[in-house]
């Protein structure tokens, strides 16, 4: 049987009004579709481990193209990385750097994260799919973050809290009409388990593929994220978990050849970040206690003039009186530096390298990153004496900084517009956004990254991927 690959199309945020003054039309198409999955959680050394079950991503990579791995961007997280796959820009441009908007409710009171906020909010850039939308191209996202009420996206079940309740009223229309999914599946759908809800995410994708054939296609799996987060990558759990993400592509691959696209998509295989074990856990919101800086009732923060938002291997500090932060700074600083498991306190003067904003270009940067050493995870919990605990429940997590070669994500691309044969070293993932662009022949004039013109066809190429053919 034939299998399709397709690659992913990133989307774009607010500019879209200015984005295009100029024709976007970069060169012919090298595909009329491309499909984009993310794996979420997926590392690039599973690529290349024996005791990981890839045949369908593993035999795309053998008839198209690949890297030895790719550089994600910081903080290496999913929806600031899902971002920047689909603008083609650093976090310190698309402004997203959680899973969600900070927020800041008043002086000497903790930040929060909100995830129940709209595209365009969160989003600060044009996105892929803006742009292939004034270019009278069709886009679809299924469980993609930072797309919701996204004007567009034509179809879009995104990643969000409640999210049934912002997809796209006929695609769950056609979804119960159909069969595709079972009624009792959106009745029951919050309460799903992790792979039950993958399931159903590829079911959803499968329908709009055959029915709609989208120009670009975003599809995010997420239970391999969260049975690393449990179990720990290169658990037998974890390699469970690899093996079901796999089967679904392959069912996405069979829904490409039976819409009668295979010949003309190119499909991409990207993860948002890799995956490290860590045995401990630090609390720095226990020593900003400790050192007066945040207090708490009970269990929670009542005040904090210091406060640590955590994200893996990296913690967020804020600081939120302005009056006193030049103090609050230096002191917080003395309390991170030395401690156990903290490899860097850094301040903005480095943000620029990482690809992050300082204060003064956003409200949502922070004021210092902690960064974590291997082995260690930061968490939020300001209850306690010891900075230091074992890491119970989350043996593995993500969000060290990009630096860290265990952080390289997945990139395999084949099908339509795509060399076969091609193997990079090690590339960077603003460069996804620019090459879906170039294989759909639209520009991305605001992207950071390049296409990948070493994978990319031309018309005198004679090395063509043998595409969805297995």
């Amino acid at each position: 049987m034939q299998r399709a690959l397709k690659c992913a199309l990133p989307s774009f945020a607010i500019f879209i009004a200015t984005a295009c003054l100029s024709p976007c039309v970069a060169a012919e198409p090298l595909a009329e579709h491309v499909v984009l999955v993310t794996v979420d959680g997926l590392p690039a050394y599973l690529l290349d481990d024996p005791s990981a079950v890839l045949p369908n991503i593993r035999g795309l990579a053998e008839r198209g193209s690949r890297a030895a791995g790719m550089i994600v961007s910081n903080p290496s997280v999913t929806w600031p990385n899902h971002t920047t796959l689909v603008t083609g820009v650093y976090p310190a441009k698309h402004g997203v750097l959680f899973n969600g908007l900070l927020e800041r409710p008043g002086l000497g009171v903790p930040v929060k994260v909100d995830p129940r906020r709209d595209k365009l909010e969160l989003v600060q850039v044009p996105t892929l799919f803006d742009i292939l939308h004034q270019q009278g191209k069709t886009s679809a996202g299924i469980n993609w973050p930072c797309t919701r009420n996204s004007k567009t996206l034509g179809i879009d079940f995104p990643d969000s809290p409640e999210s049934l309740d912002h997809t796209t009223p006929e695609l769950i229309a056609e979804l119960k009409e159909s069969g595709a999914v079972p009624e009792e599946a959106f009745k029951t759908f919050g309460s799903l388990s992790a792979p039950a809800r993958d399931r159903i995410w590829t079911l959803a994708a499968c329908h709009v593929i055959r029915t709609r054939k989208p120009n670009f296609m975003m599809f995010h799996l997420l239970n391999v994220d969260g049975t690393h987060h449990k179990y720990g990558p290169k658990s037998a759990a974890g390699y469970s978990a690899v093996a079901y993400a796999d089967s679904c592509v392959g069912d996405l691959l069979d829904a490409i050849d039976e819409a009668g696209i295979a010949d003309k998509t190119a499909v991409i295989i990207v993860s948002d970040h890799g995956f490290i074990p860590i045995p401990k856990s630090l609390r720095p919101n226990v020593l900003l206690r400790k050192a007066g800086l945040l207090t708490v009732e009970g269990k929670s923060v009542a005040t904090a003039k210091v406060y640590a938002v955590p994200e893996g291997g990296t913690a967020l500090v804020y600081l939120t009186s302005p009056d006193t932060a030049d103090a609050d700074r230096e002191q917080a600083i003395a309390a991170f530096q030395g401690q156990e498991g903290i490899d860097e306190v850094l301040t903005p003067e480095a943000f620029g390298e990482l690809g992050l904003p300082t204060p003064m270009q956003s409200r949502q940067a922070p004021d210092l990153v902690l960064s974590a050493k291997d082995g260690y995870g930061f968490n939020a919990d300001p209850i306690g004496e010891e900075f230091v605990i074992a890491a119970e429940g989350t043996p593995g997590t993500h969000g060290f900084l990009s630096t860290n070669p265990r952080m390289n994500a997945v990139f395999v691309a084949a099908g339509a517009g795509v060399r076969k044969g091609t193997r990079l070293d090690i590339v960077e993932n603003v460069s996804v956004a620019p090459t879906i662009a170039r294989l759909l022949g639209v520009l991305l004039e605001s992207a950071d990254g390049e296409p990948l013109a070493g994978i990319l066809q031309d018309s005198s190429d004679a090395v063509r991927s043998t595409g969805l053919n297995k």
